[in-house]
């Protein structure tokens, strides 16, 4: 008796253990992928980087504190690789548009741009808590 509950916790530690490892592999061959360089010898995290360097004196502390509030929704063990790959695309729209001060039109539109398709719901929502009308922002919405 005892003997078939032992064995029963082995199958069951080995099967979670096994997920477990292939959930953190499928991360890790993500940002494996990420770093690998372009055509042009930058991968996308390089990039990512640059426009944050490029436009981090564009930054007031009110930005950085709005940044945050739309990083919140994140769980939090994600929050640093979202704020960094939303702060990256807004520093690319605002080098795009050749910006001498950021706006909240160009973080809003970063915001959207950085965010996958799947969560324009949630987006929406935090936009809409923020007080943003989403009206100027409709056509980024669409696919």
């Amino acid at each position: 008796m005892m003997n078939s509950y032992f064995m029963l916790f082995i199958v069951l530690w080995s099967v979670f253990f096994l997920v477990m490892m292939g959930i953190g592999g499928y991360f890790m061959f993500r940002k494996f992928l990420k770093s690998l360089p372009k055509e042009d010898g930058k991968s996308i995290l390089d990039w990512q980087n640059d426009y944050i360097k490029q436009t981090r004196h564009l930054w007031s502390k009110e930005q950085l504190a709005f940044l945050e509030e739309l990083v919140t929704p994140v769980p939090s063990l994600f929050r640093d690789v979202a704020r960094d790959k939303i702060a990256g695309k807004i520093g690319e729209v605002a080098l795009q548009k050749r910006a001498k001060q950021l706006t909240e039109a160009i973080i809003i539109e970063g915001y959207i741009k950085a965010t996958p398709k799947r969560d324009h719901k949630f987006l929406r929502q935090t936009l809409i808590k923020h007080h943003v009308s989403l009206r100027p922002y409709e056509h980024l919405f669409e696919p």
